[in-house]
C-alpha cells in the first residue's frame, strides 16, 4: 500500500478517540473524517480529536469517495445496520466488538462484505497483540499438548450506571456482550471452533440487563470451557488453559505497556512443582496493531485469512446469543438450535 488506508468514523463515541489518538501519525492507517448526527458534534468532536473533515450524517460520509473505510464504534444494537450500509457503500468496515447481537445478523454482515467485495473485521485490540500471536504459536507448536479445558474471565465496575449505555437492554448492553465478548472469543481462538453448548447462569440488574454472567461452554471431543464476565467487580482479565501436557496462564489486554505489562506464561509439564516460564512480548496499543491488520487484509485481500476471521466472528455471534438464550430460559442451549433460529 503506496498511501495510508484512510478511515472515517461513524458515531462520536468516546472510545474513538482513543482509536484516532493511537493512530495519529501512523504510516498505514490515517483517520481522515468523522460523523455524527448533526453538523455541530461533527464539527465539535473533529476540532477535538484533530480530525480534519467532518459530516453531520453517516449517510453523507458514507457517500465521500474520498474514504476507504470506516470505523463503526456505534452502539452495540447499531453494528449490523450500519456496517452493512458501509459495505454496500463500498467501504471496507472495521467494527467494534461484539460484532453483532445475532448469529443471523454476523451472517448477514458478511454477506454484504462479500457481496460488495469489501473486508469486513472485528475489533478485539488484544487479539492483534504481538503476546497473542505468541500464545497462538505456543498452542499450534504443541508446547501444552492437547487443550482440554480452559477459564476465561473480564470483569470490571461500571460507572455512572443511572445513566451509562452498558445498562440499556434495548441498545445491546449487559456484562455479556460487553465483557463477555472477550473471554468468548478468546475461548474461540484456543479451542479453534465453536461449542456445541452452552450453559448460563446470570445475575440480573435492575434495568433488565446481565451484570454480571457464568457460563459453561461444551465443545467437541470432551472439552470444556467457563467463562465469567461482570461490571460490578474489580478490573481483571485473566484466563488458564490445561492441556495434556502443561499449563498457560496469560491475560489478555488491549493496550500493554511498560507500567501495565500483560502477562503470559507456560508451565512445560503435568506436575506443579515445574516452575512457570515467563513469555515477555512486545507492548502498545491495541487500537494500532489491530488497525495495521485490518489495512493488511484490505491490501492483500487474502482469500484463507478473510475466511477464518468471518467464521471466527460468526462462531462468536453464535455463542454470545447461545448464552443469552440459556440464561434468559435457565437451561442448556445448543448452537444448533440458535443456526436454526437464525
Amino acid at each position: 500500500m503506496t498511501t495510508p488506508l484512510t478511515i472515517g468514523i461513524i458515531g462520536a463515541a468516546n472510545i474513538a478517540r482513543q482509536f484516532t489518538a493511537a493512530l495519529r501519525d501512523n504510516p498505514v492507517v490515517r483517520v481522515v473524517a468523522v460523523a455524527s448526527r448533526t453538523d455541530d458534534a461533527a464539527r465539535a468532536y473533529a476540532a477535538a480529536n484533530g480530525i480534519e473533515r467532518w459530516f453531520g450524517s453517516y449517510e453523507a460520509l458514507l457517500a465521500e469517495r474520498g474514504i476507504d473505510a470506516v470505523y463503526n464504534p456505534l452502539p452495540n444494537h447499531l453494528h449490523a445496520e450500519w456496517s452493512i450500509k458501509a459495505a454496500n457503500a463500498g467501504k471496507h468496515v472495521l467494527c467494534e466488538k461484539p460484532l453483532c447481537l445475532t448469529r443471523a445478523d454476523a451472517e448477514a454482515m458478511f454477506a454484504a462484505a462479500r457481496s460488495n467485495g469489501v473486508v469486513l473485521l472485528e475489533a478485539y485490540p488484544y487479539k492483534f497483540q504481538p503476546q497473542t500471536e505468541r500464545l497462538v504459536e505456543l498452542l499450534q507448536s504443541g508446547a501444552i499438548g492437547d487443550v482440554r479445558t480452559m477459564q476465561a474471565s473480564f470483569g470490571f465496575t461500571v460507572m455512572n450506571p443511572d445513566v451509562n449505555i452498558r445498562m440499556k437492554p434495548e441498545v445491546g448492553g449487559g456484562a455479556l456482550l460487553d465483557a463477555g465478548s472477550y473471554p468468548v472469543s478468546l475461548v474461540r481462538l484456543v479451542m479453534g471452533e465453536a461449542p456445541v453448548r452452552v450453559t448460563a447462569t446470570p445475575v440480573w440488574a435492575d434495568t433488565g440487563v446481565d451484570i454480571s454472567m457464568m457460563a459453561t461452554l461444551e465443545f467437541a471431543n470432551q472439552r470444556h470451557a467457563q467463562i465469567s464476565c461482570a461490571m460490578n467487580v474489580a478490573n481483571h482479565r485473566r484466563a488458564t488453559i490445561m492441556g495434556t501436557a502443561g499449563t498457560i496462564e496469560t491475560e489478555y489486554i488491549n493496550h500493554p505497556s511498560a507500567a501495565v505489562p500483560s502477562q503470559l506464561r507456560i508451565r512445560r509439564g503435568i506436575a506443579n512443582s515445574i516452575p512457570f516460564e515467563e513469555m515477555p512480548s512486545a507492548d502498545g496499543s491495541g487500537f494500532r496493531y489491530e488497525a495495521e491488520a485490518f489495512a493488511a487484509l484490505v491490501r492483500n485481500r487474502d482469500a484463507a485469512t478473510l475466511a477464518r476471521e468471518a467464521a471466527f466472528s460468526v462462531d462468536i455471534a453464535a455463542t454470545l446469543e447461545a448464552i443469552a438464550k440459556s440464561a434468559r430460559m435457565g437451561e442448556t442451549v445448543t448452537l444448533a438450535s440458535v443456526a436454526a433460529a437464525g
